[in-house]
Protein backbone atom coordinates (compact mmCIF):
# COMPACT_ATOMS: atom_id res chain seq x y z
CA UNK A 1 0.00 0.00 0.00
CA UNK A 2 1.32 3.32 -0.81
CA UNK A 3 2.14 5.80 1.70
CA UNK A 4 0.36 9.15 1.54
CA UNK A 5 1.83 12.39 2.01
CA UNK A 6 0.43 15.26 3.88
CA UNK A 7 1.13 18.89 3.60
CA UNK A 8 -0.19 21.98 5.39
CA UNK A 9 0.36 25.25 3.16
CA UNK A 10 0.62 28.76 5.19
CA UNK A 11 0.18 31.20 1.85
CA UNK A 12 1.46 35.02 1.91
CA UNK A 13 1.25 37.31 -0.43
CA UNK A 14 5.13 37.01 -0.90
CA UNK A 15 5.74 33.40 0.45
CA UNK A 16 4.64 29.78 1.59
CA UNK A 17 5.39 27.80 4.33
CA UNK A 18 4.94 24.35 4.24
CA UNK A 19 5.19 21.18 5.95
CA UNK A 20 5.42 17.93 4.60
CA UNK A 21 4.39 14.80 6.85
CA UNK A 22 3.75 11.39 6.68
CA UNK A 23 0.67 9.35 8.52
CA UNK A 24 2.50 8.66 11.59
CA UNK A 25 3.16 12.32 11.61
CA UNK A 26 6.77 11.58 11.03
CA UNK A 27 8.65 15.48 9.14
CA UNK A 28 9.95 14.88 5.77
CA UNK A 29 10.12 18.21 4.90
CA UNK A 30 9.33 21.90 5.83
CA UNK A 31 10.60 25.11 5.36
CA UNK A 32 9.48 28.26 2.99
CA UNK A 33 9.61 29.19 -1.09
CA UNK A 34 8.44 32.03 -2.68
CA UNK A 35 5.18 32.66 -4.29
CA UNK A 36 5.38 32.48 -7.77
CA UNK A 37 4.54 29.93 -9.95
CA UNK A 38 7.95 29.05 -11.24
CA UNK A 39 9.28 28.34 -7.25
CA UNK A 40 6.05 26.02 -7.20
CA UNK A 41 6.92 24.13 -10.04
CA UNK A 42 10.09 23.41 -8.55
CA UNK A 43 9.17 22.51 -5.44
CA UNK A 44 6.94 20.45 -6.25
CA UNK A 45 9.32 18.16 -8.32
CA UNK A 46 10.87 17.48 -5.33
CA UNK A 47 7.53 16.25 -3.55
CA UNK A 48 7.45 12.46 -2.58
CA UNK A 49 4.30 10.96 -4.15
CA UNK A 50 1.59 10.54 -3.74
CA UNK A 51 0.69 13.89 -1.52
CA UNK A 52 -2.56 15.87 -0.28
CA UNK A 53 -2.27 19.56 0.77
CA UNK A 54 -4.45 22.09 2.71
CA UNK A 55 -4.15 25.57 3.20
CA UNK A 56 -5.99 28.52 4.82
CA UNK A 57 -8.68 30.36 2.68
CA UNK A 58 -6.74 33.67 2.21
CA UNK A 59 -6.93 36.39 -0.77
CA UNK A 60 -3.77 34.28 -2.91
CA UNK A 61 -5.40 31.20 -2.12
CA UNK A 62 -7.22 30.87 -5.41
CA UNK A 63 -4.36 31.31 -7.77
CA UNK A 64 -2.34 28.69 -5.66
CA UNK A 65 -5.17 26.34 -5.53
CA UNK A 66 -5.15 25.90 -9.37
CA UNK A 67 -1.88 26.10 -10.05
CA UNK A 68 -1.26 23.02 -7.29
CA UNK A 69 -4.90 20.30 -8.20
CA UNK A 70 -3.47 19.00 -11.36
CA UNK A 71 -0.59 17.89 -9.33
CA UNK A 72 -1.98 16.40 -5.69
CA UNK A 73 -4.20 13.42 -5.13
CA UNK A 74 -6.67 16.12 -2.84
CA UNK A 75 -6.23 19.49 -2.23
CA UNK A 76 -8.40 20.91 0.23
CA UNK A 77 -9.41 24.75 1.55
CA UNK A 78 -9.69 25.55 5.15
CA UNK A 79 -12.32 28.20 6.61
CA UNK A 80 -10.05 30.57 8.30
CA UNK A 81 -12.82 30.90 11.51
CA UNK A 82 -12.93 27.58 12.38
CA UNK A 83 -9.07 27.07 12.78
CA UNK A 84 -8.96 27.40 16.32
CA UNK A 85 -6.44 25.51 16.92
CA UNK A 86 -3.74 28.44 15.19
CA UNK A 87 -5.81 31.44 16.19
CA UNK A 88 -5.82 30.88 19.83
CA UNK A 89 -2.58 29.55 19.71
CA UNK A 90 0.13 31.33 22.17
CA UNK A 91 3.18 31.02 20.33
CA UNK A 92 2.07 31.57 16.28
CA UNK A 93 4.43 32.12 13.46
CA UNK A 94 4.20 30.78 9.62
CA UNK A 95 5.88 27.50 10.28
CA UNK A 96 3.75 26.61 13.41
CA UNK A 97 1.17 27.12 11.08
CA UNK A 98 1.72 25.47 8.17
CA UNK A 99 2.56 22.50 11.10
CA UNK A 100 -0.94 22.60 12.19
CA UNK A 101 -2.34 22.74 8.86
CA UNK A 102 -0.96 19.40 7.74
CA UNK A 103 -1.70 17.99 11.35
CA UNK A 104 -5.35 19.06 10.95
CA UNK A 105 -5.59 17.08 7.22
CA UNK A 106 -3.54 14.33 8.49
CA UNK A 107 -6.40 13.37 11.27
CA UNK A 108 -8.85 14.68 9.45
CA UNK A 109 -9.74 17.16 11.36
CA UNK A 110 -9.63 20.10 8.57
CA UNK A 111 -12.42 22.45 8.47
CA UNK A 112 -12.76 22.69 4.87
CA UNK A 113 -14.54 25.40 2.97
CA UNK A 114 -16.25 25.18 -0.32
CA UNK A 115 -13.93 26.12 -3.15
CA UNK A 116 -15.90 27.21 -6.61
CA UNK A 117 -14.68 26.29 -9.71
CA UNK A 118 -12.04 28.31 -11.49
CA UNK A 119 -14.58 29.49 -14.42
CA UNK A 120 -17.79 30.39 -11.67
CA UNK A 121 -14.37 32.52 -9.85
CA UNK A 122 -13.42 34.31 -12.66
CA UNK A 123 -16.68 35.47 -13.61
CA UNK A 124 -17.46 36.26 -10.06
CA UNK A 125 -14.53 38.85 -10.34
CA UNK A 126 -16.08 40.48 -12.89
CA UNK A 127 -19.45 40.83 -11.30
CA UNK A 128 -18.01 41.99 -8.05
CA UNK A 129 -16.18 44.46 -10.30
CA UNK A 130 -18.78 45.83 -11.41
CA UNK A 131 -20.30 46.22 -8.10
CA UNK A 132 -17.12 48.44 -7.76
CA UNK A 133 -17.85 50.89 -10.70
CA UNK A 134 -21.52 51.26 -9.63
CA UNK A 135 -20.11 52.32 -5.82
CA UNK A 136 -17.81 54.65 -8.04
CA UNK A 137 -20.60 56.46 -10.37
CA UNK A 138 -22.70 56.90 -6.87
CA UNK A 139 -20.03 58.55 -5.11
CA UNK A 140 -19.28 60.90 -8.84
CA UNK A 141 -23.09 61.28 -8.75
CA UNK A 142 -23.06 63.04 -5.36
CA UNK A 143 -20.19 65.08 -5.71
CA UNK A 144 -21.49 66.55 -8.72
CA UNK A 145 -24.89 67.69 -6.05
CA UNK A 146 -22.38 68.77 -3.48
CA UNK A 147 -20.91 71.03 -6.08
CA UNK A 148 -23.66 72.57 -7.04
CA UNK A 149 -24.60 73.17 -3.25
CA UNK A 150 -21.17 74.69 -2.18
CA UNK A 151 -22.06 77.30 -5.63
CA UNK A 152 -25.80 77.85 -3.79
CA UNK A 153 -27.30 77.01 -7.38
CA UNK A 154 -30.84 75.58 -7.52
CA UNK A 155 -31.15 72.22 -9.41
CA UNK A 156 -33.92 69.32 -9.53
CA UNK A 157 -32.99 66.49 -7.28
CA UNK A 158 -34.75 64.31 -9.69
CA UNK A 159 -33.42 65.43 -12.91
CA UNK A 160 -30.00 66.67 -12.23
CA UNK A 161 -28.28 63.07 -14.02
CA UNK A 162 -30.17 62.85 -16.78
CA UNK A 163 -28.04 64.33 -19.72
CA UNK A 164 -30.44 66.77 -21.55
CA UNK A 165 -31.23 68.66 -18.28
CA UNK A 166 -26.98 68.49 -17.42
CA UNK A 167 -26.44 70.60 -20.55
CA UNK A 168 -29.12 72.47 -19.89
CA UNK A 169 -28.22 73.84 -16.29
CA UNK A 170 -24.43 74.13 -17.44
CA UNK A 171 -25.93 76.66 -20.26
CA UNK A 172 -28.35 78.38 -18.77
CA UNK A 173 -27.63 78.75 -15.26
CA UNK A 174 -25.39 82.01 -14.46
CA UNK A 175 -24.81 81.20 -10.79
CA UNK A 176 -22.37 78.52 -11.86
CA UNK A 177 -18.24 79.93 -12.49
CA UNK A 178 -16.56 78.21 -15.16
CA UNK A 179 -14.43 76.81 -12.59
CA UNK A 180 -17.01 74.40 -11.31
CA UNK A 181 -18.03 73.95 -14.98
CA UNK A 182 -15.12 72.20 -15.49
CA UNK A 183 -15.20 70.33 -12.44
CA UNK A 184 -19.11 69.32 -13.17
CA UNK A 185 -17.87 68.27 -16.62
CA UNK A 186 -15.50 65.71 -15.72
CA UNK A 187 -17.79 64.30 -13.28
CA UNK A 188 -20.37 63.55 -15.42
CA UNK A 189 -17.85 62.23 -18.15
CA UNK A 190 -16.96 59.53 -15.22
CA UNK A 191 -20.21 58.84 -14.66
CA UNK A 192 -20.75 57.96 -18.52
CA UNK A 193 -18.07 56.40 -18.94
CA UNK A 194 -19.02 54.20 -15.55
CA UNK A 195 -22.32 53.98 -16.64
CA UNK A 196 -20.96 52.15 -20.26
CA UNK A 197 -18.49 49.52 -18.74
CA UNK A 198 -21.11 48.82 -16.43
CA UNK A 199 -23.11 47.79 -18.57
CA UNK A 200 -20.82 46.02 -20.99
CA UNK A 201 -19.92 43.97 -17.92
CA UNK A 202 -23.19 43.02 -16.96
CA UNK A 203 -24.12 42.54 -20.77
CA UNK A 204 -21.12 39.88 -21.02
CA UNK A 205 -22.21 37.98 -18.12
CA UNK A 206 -25.84 37.48 -19.28
CA UNK A 207 -24.67 36.21 -22.63
CA UNK A 208 -22.00 33.50 -21.06
CA UNK A 209 -22.85 30.23 -22.59
CA UNK A 210 -22.08 28.91 -18.51
CA UNK A 211 -24.41 31.39 -16.95
CA UNK A 212 -27.48 32.48 -19.55
CA UNK A 213 -29.79 29.16 -18.90
CA UNK A 214 -29.64 29.42 -14.59
CA UNK A 215 -29.94 33.27 -14.81
CA UNK A 216 -32.80 33.11 -17.27
CA UNK A 217 -34.42 30.47 -15.24
CA UNK A 218 -33.69 32.61 -11.89
CA UNK A 219 -35.22 35.73 -13.35
CA UNK A 220 -38.64 33.90 -13.51
CA UNK A 221 -39.04 34.65 -9.92
CA UNK A 222 -40.96 37.85 -9.20
CA UNK A 223 -38.58 40.41 -7.89
CA UNK A 224 -35.52 38.89 -9.07
CA UNK A 225 -33.65 40.85 -12.28
CA UNK A 226 -30.41 40.50 -13.68
CA UNK A 227 -27.81 41.35 -11.05
CA UNK A 228 -30.09 39.61 -8.08
CA UNK A 229 -29.67 36.51 -10.55
CA UNK A 230 -26.14 36.63 -11.53
CA UNK A 231 -24.98 37.17 -7.58
CA UNK A 232 -26.75 34.02 -7.10
CA UNK A 233 -25.61 32.09 -9.57
CA UNK A 234 -21.59 33.03 -9.08
CA UNK A 235 -21.73 34.00 -5.01
CA UNK A 236 -22.89 30.49 -4.52
CA UNK A 237 -21.75 27.85 -7.04
CA UNK A 238 -23.36 25.08 -6.11
CA UNK A 239 -26.70 25.35 -5.10
CA UNK A 240 -26.59 21.46 -3.74
CA UNK A 241 -24.34 21.67 -1.58
CA UNK A 242 -26.84 23.70 1.11
CA UNK A 243 -28.66 20.45 2.52
CA UNK A 244 -31.48 22.98 3.95
CA UNK A 245 -32.85 26.24 2.76
CA UNK A 246 -31.77 27.48 6.69
CA UNK A 247 -28.33 26.99 5.55
CA UNK A 248 -28.66 28.65 2.17
CA UNK A 249 -30.25 31.78 4.42
CA UNK A 250 -27.56 31.72 6.89
CA UNK A 251 -25.00 31.74 4.60
CA UNK A 252 -26.44 35.18 2.93
CA UNK A 253 -26.37 36.79 6.26
CA UNK A 254 -30.32 37.02 6.53
CA UNK A 255 -30.11 35.55 10.29
CA UNK A 256 -28.37 36.00 13.36
CA UNK A 257 -26.16 33.40 15.40
CA UNK A 258 -27.58 31.75 17.97
CA UNK A 259 -26.22 31.44 21.55
CA UNK A 260 -28.26 29.19 24.34
CA UNK A 261 -27.16 27.70 27.67
CA UNK A 262 -29.32 25.85 29.90
CA UNK A 263 -32.88 27.21 29.66
CA UNK A 264 -31.86 30.40 28.43
CA UNK A 265 -31.32 31.77 24.52
CA UNK A 266 -30.20 35.03 22.76
CA UNK A 267 -30.54 35.81 19.06
CA UNK A 268 -28.37 38.54 18.09
CA UNK A 269 -28.28 40.98 15.43
CA UNK A 270 -27.60 39.62 11.62
CA UNK A 271 -24.67 38.02 12.06
CA UNK A 272 -21.05 38.75 10.18
CA UNK A 273 -20.17 35.23 9.19
CA UNK A 274 -21.77 35.70 5.72
CA UNK A 275 -21.40 36.60 2.32
CA UNK A 276 -21.85 40.36 1.98
CA UNK A 277 -22.54 40.38 -1.50
CA UNK A 278 -25.57 38.34 -1.27
CA UNK A 279 -26.93 39.43 1.38
CA UNK A 280 -26.59 43.14 0.03
CA UNK A 281 -28.45 41.93 -3.33
CA UNK A 282 -30.75 40.47 -1.61
CA UNK A 283 -31.89 43.24 0.72
CA UNK A 284 -32.01 45.50 -2.03
CA UNK A 285 -34.36 42.84 -3.99
CA UNK A 286 -36.69 42.36 -1.20
CA UNK A 287 -37.14 45.91 -0.39
CA UNK A 288 -38.77 46.04 -4.57
CA UNK A 289 -39.81 42.71 -4.50
CA UNK A 290 -43.55 43.71 -2.57
CA UNK A 291 -44.35 46.08 -6.06
CA UNK A 292 -43.51 42.80 -8.03
CA UNK A 293 -45.32 40.06 -6.44
CA UNK A 294 -48.59 39.48 -4.88
CA UNK A 295 -47.12 36.77 -2.55
CA UNK A 296 -44.62 38.65 -1.42
CA UNK A 297 -46.41 41.90 -0.67
CA UNK A 298 -48.60 39.97 1.73
CA UNK A 299 -45.60 38.24 3.54
CA UNK A 300 -44.43 41.93 3.77
CA UNK A 301 -47.57 43.42 5.08
CA UNK A 302 -47.91 40.87 7.74
CA UNK A 303 -44.68 41.00 9.12
CA UNK A 304 -45.28 45.12 8.99
CA UNK A 305 -48.50 44.97 10.85
CA UNK A 306 -46.04 43.51 14.16
CA UNK A 307 -44.60 46.60 13.86
CA UNK A 308 -40.79 46.75 12.41
CA UNK A 309 -40.34 47.54 8.24
CA UNK A 310 -36.95 45.78 8.72
CA UNK A 311 -37.98 43.06 10.20
CA UNK A 312 -40.78 42.69 7.25
CA UNK A 313 -37.76 42.86 4.80
CA UNK A 314 -35.77 40.68 5.64
CA UNK A 315 -38.65 38.28 6.00
CA UNK A 316 -39.09 38.81 2.11
CA UNK A 317 -35.27 38.39 1.70
CA UNK A 318 -35.34 35.12 3.48
CA UNK A 319 -38.31 34.13 1.18
CA UNK A 320 -36.48 34.86 -2.03
CA UNK A 321 -33.54 32.84 -1.12
CA UNK A 322 -35.94 30.22 -0.79
CA UNK A 323 -37.52 30.69 -4.27
CA UNK A 324 -34.02 30.95 -5.62
CA UNK A 325 -32.82 27.63 -3.80
CA UNK A 326 -35.97 25.44 -5.09
CA UNK A 327 -35.69 26.84 -8.79
CA UNK A 328 -32.12 26.14 -8.93
CA UNK A 329 -31.87 23.02 -7.35
CA UNK A 330 -35.00 22.18 -9.29
CA UNK A 331 -33.35 23.11 -12.73
CA UNK A 332 -37.19 24.74 -13.50
CA UNK A 333 -39.03 28.10 -14.26
CA UNK A 334 -40.54 29.40 -10.75
CA UNK A 335 -44.08 28.70 -10.63
CA UNK A 336 -47.25 29.43 -8.27
CA UNK A 337 -49.11 26.98 -7.03
CA UNK A 338 -52.16 27.88 -5.00
CA UNK A 339 -53.44 26.03 -2.39
CA UNK A 340 -56.23 25.82 0.30
CA UNK A 341 -54.42 28.67 2.49
CA UNK A 342 -51.09 29.20 1.44
CA UNK A 343 -49.08 30.47 -2.05
CA UNK A 344 -45.83 28.12 -2.70
CA UNK A 345 -43.37 28.01 -5.42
Amino acid sequence: MQTMYYIGLDVHKRTISYCVKDGSGVIHAEGTIPATRLNLDLWMKKLPQPWTAAMEATVFTGWIYDHLQPHAAALKVAHPLMLRAIAAAKKKNDRIDAKKICDCLRCDFLPECYMASTAIRERRRTLRYRSLLVRQMVQMKNKIGMLLMEAGVSYNKQRLHKAGYFRELLATNPDIPEGLRSLLRLCREMVVRLQKTESALVCSLEQDSLLMDRVERLMTIPAVGPITALTWALEVGDAKRFSSIKKAISYCGLCGAEKSSGNTMQRTPLSKQRNKHLQTTLIEAAKMAPRNSPALALLYDREKQKGNANRATLAVARKLVAYLMAVDRGQRNFQVVERSNSIAA
